[in-house]
């Protein structure tokens, strides 16, 4: 009864945060530089202005902005994201058409980037004042200093052209024609290097957050007890120093889980993953208004799931916020 009480009161707040979502975005993109009718006139070779004010009044762009945001606001309560000037396609459609596959990168790379980082972390825990411990913070501090998208293009240089074991590019192997356990092969090894460059950044953090966590933890009173009793070392690091330690970090990975959509931009774009985040930079470039809010939208969407999937780990994994509450 409680988590159901929990889960609809998240979901009421979860409401408003994307009406407000909604507005911001509208007007941010109002502000932006840039005309789609200009644009697309251009690319047509037609620049009068009689052509200009067709293609606004056919696309609602000559209508006052408060018209424009109440249109796109009623639309959006009725699942209607618009229409897509460039691709000619439902903004819906193109986005469900390409939400898989960033849902699939950006699971697969959380999921590596949470359980490398928290193996690390201990690691580097357990052997605080061993060069070993200050070798993988090293590493660590590199992966996190250096930028996404370097490291991106170092890993297809290395091992596509150089090695020649990964492909660099896209999702699968275009006219292959594979099906079944074949497909979901050729889609595992094309996921390698954009996963792990993903996860890379984000195990960097995670390493870091384990680390302090869990020496902050190694200092409590109930280790000091679990000490005096005569309990195994690996027992107490498991036991006691970590599993109380993974509660900051549950915190900061359902922070994480929804920022990794936005570097996937980079990462898409990179790999030619045929994601949202790639779709996002082709919609920026050109101009595409209803394109951007719908991703803006989604995106905003799945940060919000995110955060509430955490309280709810979050309160699963620590008892002590159930009884306060």
């Amino acid at each position: 009864m409680l988590y159901a009480r929990l889960i609809v009161m998240r979901l009421l707040k979860a409401v408003v945060v994307l009406f407000l979502i909604v507005i911001l975005n509208f007007v941010l993109i109002q502000l932006a530089p840039g005309d789609p009718a200009a644009i697309m006139a251009g690319e047509a070779g037609a620049t009068d202005e009689e052509f200009l004010r067709q293609l606004r009044e056919r696309f609602g762009l000559d209508q006052p902005l408060y018209v424009q945001l109440w249109r796109y606001v009623s639309g959006i309560a009725m699942l209607d994201f618009g229409w897509s000037y460039r691709q000619g396609m439902p903004v819906l459609d193109l986005i469900l058409a390409r939400l898989p596959a960033t849902l699939l990168l950006t699971g697969t790379a959380f999921v590596l980037s949470l359980a490398l980082g928290i193996l690390a972390g201990s690691m580097a825990a357990a052997r605080v004042k061993k060069p070993s411990g200050s070798l993988i913070m090293a590493l660590a501090l590199i992966f996190y200093a250096t930028p996404l998208f370097w490291v991106a293009l170092m890993a297809v240089v290395l091992f596509s052209v150089y090695l020649d074991w990964l492909p660099a590019y896209g999702m699968y192997t275009v006219g292959a024609g594979h099906t079944g356990l074949a497909l979901v092969l050729d889609i595992a090894k094309h996921l390698v290097l954009p996963a792990t460059t993903l996860a890379l950044f984000f195990m960097a953090i995670y390493t870091r957050m384990t680390r302090a966590s869990m020496l902050e933890a190694s200092q409590q009173d109930y280790v000091k007890t679990a000490r005096a009793k005569g309990l195994a070392p690996r027992v107490i690091q498991r036991r006691h120093i970590l599993r109380n330690a993974l509660l900051p970090i549950i915190t900061l990975a359902g922070l994480q889980a929804g920022q990794m959509v936005g570097g996937a931009i980079l990462t898409e774009t990179v790999f030619a993953w045929p994601g949202i985040g790639r779709l996002m930079f082709e919609a920026l470039q050109q101009r595409d208004y209803n394109l951007l809010l719908g991703i803006f939208f989604f995106s905003a969407a799945l940060v919000i799931v995110f955060n509430i999937i955490t309280d709810l780990v979050y309160r699963l994994a620590d008892p002590r916020i159930k009884g306060a509450s």
